[in-house]
């Protein structure tokens, strides 16, 4: 039953004083330097591509980093992983989702919370490679919601070569995450993924002028009727709801058949209380639930260190 009581990490420098300070101070101001990527253009099966940036080592092992909402590689909580891994002799993979690699996509769909098919297929690209005895899967927040789905979905069917996973600041019931976003103290969060998201429907009417209609585009100031007009259609869904139920990585995460380490922050503001899933946890042989006091949302620093515990946290589990 491996629902972690008490966590090792015992709290943030004293002038991150809450959990919105943990999450933001780090997003705009921590910087991990070192990580040279080589990029490769993948082509999907519907005829469009992902960027994957790739850093060796010339290790049999790899590990595959997926981002968060309206990340990329590029972000400090990837880059750390990465140089991480590297320190550890580990091969690292850092995919973008569609649109997220500094470069619109060209189909007219883009990403989202449950796009565990385009991970799959960077998973299966990685394994057809034939470098790679043994692979560790590890997402940040939404990343960390589509690597659940995908391991959930593939169940018994996993490749063999994916041996471990961990996910941290992850949004495991995507009704419940985006709930937290309605609440006024999290006014800074809609209004910054709103307008990255926004800009992003632009760039795709560009491309698909009948596709999006710019005039109630502009009128959008939440996200449920964003994901109802935008979001929900894009992808196959009816609206926001039947969206956030549809996709939920929690629909899929009782299949899990790796050992799985989850590690949500109790105050993580974006975060709401069904991302906790200490009900599966503790009845679950491979989901490993760690919940620290604090941390924030993708935060976990550390004093005067240049990786977070988290990012040690993670690493460790997959090493062990």
């Amino acid at each position: 039953m491996p629902l972690i009581e008490s966590s090792s990490y015992t709290g943030p420098p004293v002038y991150l004083f809450n959990g919105h300070f943990e999450t933001i101070i780090p997003s705009i101001f921590r910087k991990i330097e070192g990580v040279a990527y080589q990029r490769e253009r993948f082509t999907t099966s519907d005829g469009d591509f992902l960027d994957l940036d790739w850093s060796k080592v010339g290790s049999r092992k790899l590990l595959i980093v997926s981002h968060g909402l309206e990340g990329s590689s590029e972000r400090h909580y990837v880059k750390g992983l990465v140089k991480l891994a590297n320190l550890e002799r580990m091969d690292a993979l850092a995919w973008n989702n569609r649109s997220c690699s500094g470069e619109i996509n060209v189909a007219p769909k883009l990403y989202h919370h449950g796009a565990s098919d385009d991970l799959k297929a960077v998973i299966d690209h990685a394994i057809a490679l034939g470098d790679y005895d043994e692979i560790f899967l590890t997402g940040i927040s939404m990343g960390g919601a589509q690597t659940l789905k995908y391991l959930g979905e593939s169940g018994k069917n996993l490749p063999n070569q994916v041996k471990k996973a961990a996910v941290y600041s992850t949004p495991c019931n995507l009704a419940s995450s985006a709930a937290t976003l309605k609440l006024r103290k999290n006014a800074f969060y809609k209004k910054r993924f709103l307008g990255k998201l926004k800009v992003k429907m632009i760039n795709k009417a560009s491309q698909f002028p009948d596709l999006i209609d710019l005039k109630l585009l502009e009128t959008i100031e939440d996200f449920d009727r964003f994901d109802t007009h935008f979001t929900a259609p894009l992808h196959g869904f009816k609206d926001a709801a039947d969206f956030y139920k549809s996709v939920s990585a929690d629909n899929w995460m009782a299949d899990i058949e790796i050992p799985t380490l989850i590690v949500n922050a109790q105050n993580d503001p974006l975060l709401g209380e069904a991302c906790y899933p200490v009900d599966l946890a503790k009845s679950h042989t491979n989901i490993h639930l760690e919940m620290p006091k604090r941390g924030g949302h993708t935060g976990f620093v550390l004093r005067k260190q240049e990786f977070t515990w988290v990012e040690g946290r993670v690493m460790g589990f997959l090493k062990d």
